[in-house]
């Protein structure tokens, strides 16, 4: 299985030439019936030798980690933290294998984060604070060392994480103020998402790849504040309230459509299931509501899947050409 990161590297190396490789991409595309650019790949699994070597890193870390805490909780972690670096020399820098760099990534920022914790006191806001602060700082580290795309995402999600936990630690039980602390978030995540993006259009660099993961990361974190404070989650089941959620769940199609990224659609589903199943059971009186609102949205998502690239190219084509030079571009619709 080869990405566009190796023909990238083959060009470079002059392997193959970029008109070649460019010829390779359109017939791909082609006999898809898909344009490249529109089905947002990413590298996640290379193989089943990925997960078998997945498997073993993670039996390696956690036994460590259980052996060495018998001596000295900080000892363990410090082990963890070590040995996750270590594998990442092997099976990412070298073998450049797509899962084990995730969850090696994931288990040495981790593994900082309960590092810190052990060693300074985890109720203390200031503890949080040291703990996503090293959290940011080890992610940019395995960053540089690895680039492994997916860091980006995790080093933005501690660095935020710990801008929140210095705003919370001034205005601490306040609810509302950490809903727009999330909310805040999210939207600086997204911007972030989008500056990826517009670095590559064509979506054949692990640019693109870092984007995907930022994007996985904003949407939750914009949207549930957004439903929470309408009061989803807490029965609050008005007609206008669930007509503002469908409202809301395609203003999030149609910016999904735009910068070609099905994150929102996805993340906020489940809030408009419910509210579709909420509604249909008190104002339809249908029994089985939550099967229904299944067949609807099912259909709908199947049916704009179907369409997804025909729709996009004629959104895209009436926003502002300024917009448009920072949106991924149409190909072969």
């Amino acid at each position: 299985m080869y990405t566009d990161e190796d023909l990238n590297l083959a060009v470079k190396k002059g392997v193959f030439s970029q008109t070649s490789v460019d010829e390779f991409r359109d017939l791909i595309s082609l006999s898809n019936s898909s344009p490249l650019v529109d089905e947002e790949n990413f590298r996640l699994v290379g193989g089943f030798n990925d997960i078998f070597v997945v498997i073993a890193c993670a039996l390696l870390l956690l036994s460590s980690l259980w052996v060495m805490q018998s001596i000295n909780e900080s000892l363990g972690y410090l082990v963890f933290t070590a040995l996750s670096w270590g594998l990442s020399e092997v099976f990412v820098l070298r073998r450049k294998m797509a899962l084990p760099a995730i969850v090696l990534l994931l288990a040495f920022v981790g593994g900082i984060f309960a590092l810190t914790g052990s060693i300074f006191d985890t109720h203390s806001s200031f503890a949080i604070i040291l703990a996503t602060l090293f959290s940011t700082v080890a992610a940019y580290c395995h960053w540089r060392r690895f680039n492994v795309p997916i860091t980006v995402a995790v080093g933005t999600g501690a660095a935020l994480a710990m801008l929140a936990s210095v705003f919370l630690s001034f205005f601490p039980n306040s609810e509302g103020l950490l809903l727009l602390t999330f909310f805040i978030c999210g939207c600086l995540a997204f911007v972030l998402a989008m500056y990826w993006d517009a670095a590559d259009t064509n979506r054949t660099t692990r640019k693109s790849d870092v984007a995907f993961w930022l994007h996985l990361l904003a949407a939750p974190l914009i949207i549930h504040p957004i439903f929470t404070n309408l009061g989803v989650l807490d029965g609050n089941e008005s007609v206008s309230n669930m007509v503002m959620i469908i409202l809301l769940y395609v203003l999030m199609t149609v910016v999904s459509l735009a910068i070609d990224r099905r994150a929102f659609m996805v993340s906020s589903l489940m809030y408009v299931i419910y509210a579709l199943s909420s509604l249909f059971e008190n104002y339809g009186g249908i029994g089985y509501s939550f099967a229904v609102t299944g067949v609807v949205m099912g259909a709908s998502l199947l049916l704009l899947s179907a369409y997804w690239q025909k729709v996009r190219a004629w959104f895209v084509k009436v926003l502002p050409k300024p917009i448009q030079a920072y949106l991924p571009v149409i190909k072969n619709v």
